[in-house]
């Protein structure tokens, strides 16, 4: 049974930082692209950032390219998310989840995490 769970969200202050977490078990972790999205009430699930199955390549939403960052460590089936320069327009629950393909499109990836809120405060 895949489980993906995150952790890392809370409160800041506008321009302050966050480190989330997302640690997966019961898949071939090494084999899939991870990726991050965000959600707020009222609106549709938003790509936020993914990285391929190596960690060569990285890809970002244009709303957070610059501030955040991707990485992961598959030796410890680990993704994380650094967020910098938060901004309120960042206030949303993170999702973390994988797919077979680099894409941007939530309908691709699954095995979606219970998720982490992020409230940046203005």
């Amino acid at each position: 049974q895949v489980q993906l769970v995150e952790s890392g969200g809370g409160l800041v202050q506008a321009g302050g930082s966050l480190r989330l977490s997302c640690v997966a078990s019961g898949l071939t972790f090494s084999s899939y692209v991870m990726g991050w999205f965000r959600q707020s009430p009222g609106k549709e699930r938003e790509f936020v950032a993914a990285i391929t199955q190596s960690g060569g390549g990285v890809y970002y939403g244009d709303s957070v390219k610059g501030r955040f960052t991707i990485s992961r460590d598959n030796a410890n089936n680990t993704v994380v998310l650094r967020m910098n320069s938060l901004k309120p327009e960042d206030t949303a629950v993170y999702y973390c989840s994988r797919s077979t393909s680099v894409s941007r499109r939530p309908r691709d990836f699954g095995s979606w995490g219970q998720g982490t809120q992020v409230t940046v405060s203005s």
